[in-house]
């Protein structure tokens, strides 16, 4: 990890640690990891979501007592009119919280069936993987198009799908002419913490639903109102039009459902029940995929300086919420880095696995144990933009700083400024 400039320091882009990009080609870091963890096991799968579907009926099952309990006037009598009210959210947090992760955790199974990891029989993958993610508000087959492009091009700058940097000049900042025009940092950036953590708010809650409707942080030269529910979108090839639509009709078949939910049981039912626990899973799949692929210590890349196993490499795993994240999202935080590189391999392998890959790629091998949420702040405010020049690029932060360089050979250089 870069180490944190000081005010007494000088900071040069020149001393700041090198980066080598990857030389070895894909083939041979396959070579390097067993055969038998690329196989994929149905019934190993089916009873991960057996596992999953039990617990979220349990769950529910588990909060259909939560309003009748405490509503008891003996429960009243012992705790106090106050302390039932308060110990009633209290249930219904923890409830929302485990039903988050289990939620979250069939949503990752969807997402194993989107990459045709859980399963070698693609009907599987394909009926499992659209129930899955329909009952989570997420158009299967029209995200499995952009994800996989995504993962096809992942820290290209050029051609990836999703977390694509924003540039110096689409932000407007000009260039530093030093030592006679140094930049007011404070007044491009300086938004205060308050709006900050709003900003970030909304990136956690808003931010999938908006890549899906309007390709927020996807490719800018994409044309307006590009979305994943367009049959006719730029995101998709005209055979796959049909499939599009099969996504569309199961999106509009949760539209119903809820519907009719809120009609039979409630509005308020409907979103304690579901609704509140689904936003989580919004929350916690945007902030392990942009703590797997945000941080100043991971590169981009342009033109030949990209290829598929350089933008693998460039994610990062965490472990995520320790052993809830391992047991209720299946190890998808934990293990990320050997997903990028071999898509298909399922997830109970994704830990022997990378085992392997740490063995042969040596420090290419990304892996933070900052805790995540405090990582999710530092790499919002540290991950600004990157440079409209160059073909190995890291992000910068509010003052225009990096933490890391690439090697000579691709470096542009920079003079040297002095931290007021």
């Amino acid at each position: 990890m870069a180490t944190t400039v000081t005010k007494t320091q000088t900071y040069s882009e020149a001393d700041l640690p090198q980066y080598e990009p990857m030389p070895w080609s894909l083939k041979e870091i396959r070579d390097a990891i067993p055969a038998r963890l690329f196989k994929r096991d149905t019934a190993r799968g089916l009873r991960f979501f057996a596992r999953d579907v039990i617990l979220a009926t349990a769950l529910w099952t588990a909060a259909t007592y939560i309003d009748p309990y405490f509503a008891q006037a003996e429960v009243s009598q012992k705790l106090s009119p106050i302390g039932a009210e308060v110990a009633r959210w209290a249930a219904w947090s923890v409830y929302w919280w485990f039903q988050g992760l289990v939620f979250t955790g069939i949503w990752v199974i969807g997402h194993e069936c989107g990459h045709g990891a859980f399963s070698e029989n693609q009907w599987v993958n394909d009926i499992l993987g659209f129930i899955t993610h329909t009952f989570l508000w997420t158009p299967f087959f029209s995200w499995r198009i952009s994800h996989h492009r995504h993962h096809s091009n992942h820290a290209s700058m050029e051609r990836d799908e999703v977390y694509v940097p924003k540039t110096r000049s689409d932000l407007g900042i000009p260039l530093e002419k030093e030592p006679f025009e140094p930049l007011d940092w404070d007044d491009l950036f300086g938004d205060t913490p308050i709006y900050t953590l709003y900003m970030l708010i909304r990136q956690q809650l808003l931010a999938f639903p908006a890549y899906l409707l309007c390709n927020v942080s996807g490719q800018k030269h994409y044309p307006k109102y590009t979305n994943h529910f367009n049959p006719n979108s730029v995101l998709f090839t005209k055979s796959q039009r049909g499939i599009v639509m099969i996504s569309n009709a199961g999106i509009a078949f949760m539209i119903w459902g809820v519907w009719k939910s809120c009609q039979i049981w409630g509005a308020a039912d409907t979103f304690k029940y579901y609704g509140l626990p689904w936003l989580l899973v919004t929350h916690w799949f945007i902030m392990i995929t942009y703590l797997h692929h945000t941080d100043p210590i991971m590169p981009h890349y342009r033109g030949k300086e990209w290829n598929f196993q350089r933008g693998a490499a460039a994610t990062c795993d965490r472990p995520f919420l320790g052993w809830q994240g391992r047991f209720f999202l299946h190890d998808v935080a934990h293990f990320h880095v050997i997903h990028h590189f071999f898509p298909k391999m399922p997830f109970y392998h994704g830990p022997e696995g990378t085992e392997y890959l740490k063995a042969f790629i040596g420090d290419h091998y990304i892996w933070s144990d900052r805790p995540v949420f405090k990582a999710l702040w530092e790499n919002y405010n540290d991950c600004q933009f990157v440079e409209d020049e160059g073909d190995v690029l890291f992000y910068r932060n509010k003052e225009g700083k990096a933490v890391r360089r690439p090697a000579d050979q691709y470096f542009l250089g920079k003079p040297s400024k002095k931290v007021e």
